[in-house]
This record gives C-alpha cells, structure tokens and sequence, in this order.
C-alpha cells in the first residue's frame, strides 16, 4: 500500500520559520523513508528509480551526524564521479540537505575526498572501483549507493564492513536500485537487515510529469520496468542464452597474461535521446588450451555521436593496448572505419559483417560461458543485464553485440568466423 505524506501547513509562519522548514525532513518524508527504529545493522532501500533513494540516504546521514553524534563516516559510490555528483553535490545530495544546519553546515574539501561538519564529523568518499582503498580505515556510519552496479561489489562491500568497527552500535544506509546480484540476495535475507522497497509510483508527485508520460508508461509491465521503476529483483529470463550463475562462477578480480585483446564495436545508426547505445566492450584471450576469454571492460556510450563513440572506441584500445578495434559495418558500411580512421590513423580496424542471424552469433558465444571459459573481470551490471534478459528474436542489444564480436574476434581463425556467421575484412 502506498504510504501517503502527512499535509504541511505554513499559514502564520515566519519567513525565517518557513525556510527552517523546508529543510524539516520529519515534515516532507513519507512514512517508508524514515530512518527504522529497531537492532538492524544495514537499512537497504531497495526501490525504483525516482522513489527518493538519494535524498532518503543522505538526510540519514545528516541524521547520524546531528542527533546521534557519529563521527568517522564512509560514503562509498559507484565511480568517484557518482559519489560527488549525487551523494554529495545533487540536487538531493548531501550539501543540499544540510543547508537548513546553519549552525552545522559541512564543508566539502573534492581534493581531500572529504566533508568535515563543524561539530568534528568527518566524513570520507570512496569508490567501488577501488576496494583497496577501504582498507584500514574505519568508520561508525556508512552510506552506499548503488551498491547493485558496483564494478568490484563483493571485494568493496568487505572492506567497508571490516572498516566498519568504530562505537557501540554501526550501521548503515544502502540506497539501490535493484539486479539479481549473489550479493543483494544475501543482503535481503540477512536478519540484520532492515528492508524498504518501494515504487517510482509513491514519489510521483515529486517527478516530472514528462517522466511519468514517457518513461512510465513506456516501460511499466516490462521486465525492465519491473525492476528499474518497481524496484523488483528479478531472476533470470528462462528463454536467455545467458545465465547468472555462469558468469558469477567465472568472474575474477585478478588479470592473467593475455595473448589478444580486441575492443567490440556495434554502432548505433543515430545519436538522439531515443536511439540505441553503441556497445564498445573490451575482450581478452590467454594462452590456455583451449582458451578462456576475459571481458575487460564495458565503455558504451549512449547517445553519442559517431565522434563522440569513436573517440571512446580508441580510448578504450589504447587504455588496454589492444591489438584492433572490430565495429559491426551493417548498418554504418564504410563510414564506421573512416570515422575510427579520422580520430586516429594510427588505430587498428577490423570491421566485420554479420551474414547471418544473432542466435547463430550469440550461441557460440554463450556455450563459452556455460562451459566456465568466460571470466567477467569485476561486474558490468548493463552489460549482464542484456545478456541475461536478451531471447532470440528480440531487438538487438548493444552490449551483447559488442561482446559478441569482441569475444568471436579475439578467436582469429578464418573458419571460426565463417562458423558463427561473420565476414571479416582481412585487411
């Protein structure tokens, strides 16, 4: 059932109290956004987009801050720029929320990776790229955000509870939107875990009504939806070619020595807001026999132009020092290699063709990863989602092609390709 607001009135009210209670969270939130009372060690939000995750995770923290005097504080994001753009300089952010504090409003220091509040609580940004970095420090209070799409969430999320060691009594705010990760599991059924789900629905009133319009309505009742706006965490789709359990065994953290590393292309046609992403995935094979492949990294870019996703194709394979970039020609023909050629001459460019259809790309592919010769090296969460929920005969999806000329390439056999559907340019 929908927790309804409780009504707020500023009839007789000063202007100095009006603007008091504006930063009054007690008065705006709704019931489920409430800090719980009750032993629990970790609060998981796990909600849909535009519930109000981030402003929930940081009036908490502005919470322990204040009322109940923590003191050393971890705030641990996806990338360092999400930890700065949305923990702490959103518009629900953490600088936002405390401006009503005038007697205790935080600073924020982005070259020391802190924000010091004038009562003496400090609090430290980390990143879910970095595990190590949460090595040895400790804190009484943490918020995670996004904890399901961390690249490294197993290796951060131990470190930030071994940290996690300071005061009677440490908890935390974990704010995500949900995925079928082994460690959001074990976080739902964890008796220390206090568990709030909730809607995109239940803050419509807070969204715009071009969001509910377009977004809403054009994703409600489809798996995507259920998970990104109802907050669901869904198991596998039976009819995938991939399987989570398969890329869970195979994932790693450690890189062996590679004897080919080839950067995935599949362009997309146009660059508007409504287009389709173009897939740029990094592969890897090692010298095994016979030999596993390793997905290195997912840079895909949504929404880009062909300079925009050219440009991040090269950044890719000179980051990783691959031995060529391989784009789909279908749709672009021979404008995708002189938009790689154009940036850099100096690039490397198989393109390849696809004479026959996706199932017959895509099954050699996912028989890699059935059979363990597949490692993720950390988690791609956009990347495994399109591969787990991708069916034969669905519209194609960007990342699942990239990876699948990515990972077909780096086996450069003339018969392989011939044998999975492709034409390669020999050149």
């Amino acid at each position: 059932m929908d927790k309804k607001k409780k009504k707020v009135s500023i009839e007789g009210l000063t202007p100095a109290e009006i603007i008091a209670l504006a930063f009054d969270w007690g008065s705006w939130r709704r019931p489920d956004q409430a800090v719980p009372k009750g032993d629990w060690l970790q609060w998981l939000i796990l909600t849909g987009r535009g519930w109000g995750k981030t402003r929930t995770g940081a009036e908490f923290i502005r919470e322990e801050v204040n009322r109940n005097e923590k003191r050393h504080l971890h705030l641990v994001g996806r990338t360092a720029a999400d930890v700065r753009d949305t923990m702490i300089e959103g518009e629900s952010g953490l600088l936002a929320v405390c401006k009503g504090d005038q007697n205790n409003m935080p600073d924020y220091e982005p070259s020391k990776r802190r924000i010091t509040w004038p009562n003496g609580a400090i609090a430290i940004t980390f990143t879910a790229a970095e595990p190590d970095a949460l090595r040895g420090p400790q804190c009484d209070c943490y918020w995670a955000d996004e904890l399901a799409s961390w690249r490294y969430a197993r290796e951060t999320w131990d470190m930030l509870q071994f940290g996690a060691r300071l005061g009677m009594h440490v908890r935390g705010v974990i704010t995500t939107t949900p995925r079928p990760v082994r460690l959001i599991k074990e976080l739902i059924q964890d008796n220390t875990t206090f568990l709030t789900r909730g809607t995109t629905i239940q803050n419509k009133s807070n969204l715009a009504p071009s969001f509910m319009k377009i977004i809403y309505d054009r994703y409600k009742g489809t798996r995507m939806g259920r998970q990104e706006l109802n907050g669901e965490v869904l198991e596998d789709n039976p009819n995938a070619l991939w399987r989570r359990s398969d890329i869970d065994k195979g994932r790693i953290t450690n890189t062996p020595d590679f004897t080919i590393i080839k950067v995935g292309v599949d362009p997309a046609a146009t660059s508007n807001d409504d287009s389709n992403a173009t897939g740029i995935v990094v592969a890897a094979k090692d010298n095994q026999d016979p030999p596993h492949f390793y997905i290195l990294d997912d840079m895909t870019q949504e929404a880009a132009t062909p300079k925009q996703w050219g440009e991040a194709a090269i950044a890719a394979y000179n980051k990783y020092g691959a031995d060529a970039i391989v784009p789909e020609i279908n749709n672009g023909g021979e404008m995708v290699e002189f938009t790689l050629e154009t940036i850099d001459p100096n690039v490397v460019v198989r393109p390849v063709h696809a004479s026959r259809g996706k199932i017959t790309r895509a099954e050699p592919v996912s028989t890699l990863y059935e059979q363990g010769r597949v490692h993720h090296i950390g988690t791609f969460p956009e990347l495994e989602d399109q591969l787990c929920d991708w069916e034969p005969g669905m519209d194609s999806p960007d990342r699942l092609d990239a990876l699948v000329w990515a990972i077909t390439s780096c086996n450069s056999f003339e018969q392989h390709y011939v044998a999975t559907g492709l034409d390669v340019n020999p050149n």
